[in-house]
């Protein structure tokens, strides 16, 4: 059975997922990674050079991909849930985990590279784009079955428990 992790940005799926898969010894995909390889450029070139549209086109078939490696981890970038192909995609693949943050935890994780962010970029108070951003997918991110908060565990709590959960969903526990 794959992991699956989405969230919003800083959460630490990435993080998360690397340990979780080293620990278990199962390949890690990040999506966002894969899509900078085929494109061959990273996710701010490509916003600047071909729009969000193509980036979700691009993060559709990377999601696809993602999906098709049996019992991987997979990280899949904040946004992905946005389309609902993804979003059936990802519950089908495996146990879907949306990791959360407060704003805060989230603003103070992210400020050393929020211009590399696309959707952060610009934005005159970080953590107020940050809300705003939270506030248009909230819907989105509850829909997800299973939540967990990272704002005050450290990244090997948050592994400890992802490892429970998905051998729990591998028994039907």
């Amino acid at each position: 059975m794959r992991l699956v992790l989405t969230g919003f940005m800083g959460t630490g799926k990435t993080r998360v997922g690397r340990r979780v898969a080293e620990r278990l010894a199962r390949p890690f995909l990040d999506t966002d990674a894969l899509i900078e390889v085929a494109a061959g450029k990273s996710i701010p070139e490509i916003f600047a050079s071909e729009g969000e549209a193509r980036f979700r086109e691009r993060e559709r078939s990377a999601v696809r991909e993602a999906c098709a490696v049996p019992d991987a981890v997979i990280s899949v970038g904040g946004g992905a849930l946005l389309s609902p192909a993804n979003r059936m995609e990802l519950e089908r693949s495996g146990l879907l985990v949306c990791l959360t943050a407060s704003p805060e935890q989230i603003a103070a994780r992210v400020a050393g590279n929020a211009a590399d962010r696309p959707v952060l970029a610009g934005a005159v108070s970080l953590p107020d784009r940050i809300r705003e951003l939270l506030a248009e997918r909230a819907e989105i991110y509850a829909g997800v079955e299973v939540q967990v908060d990272t704002s005050e565990r450290s990244v090997e709590e948050v592994v400890d428990e992802m490892i429970r959960r998905l051998r729990g969903a591998e028994r039907g526990t």
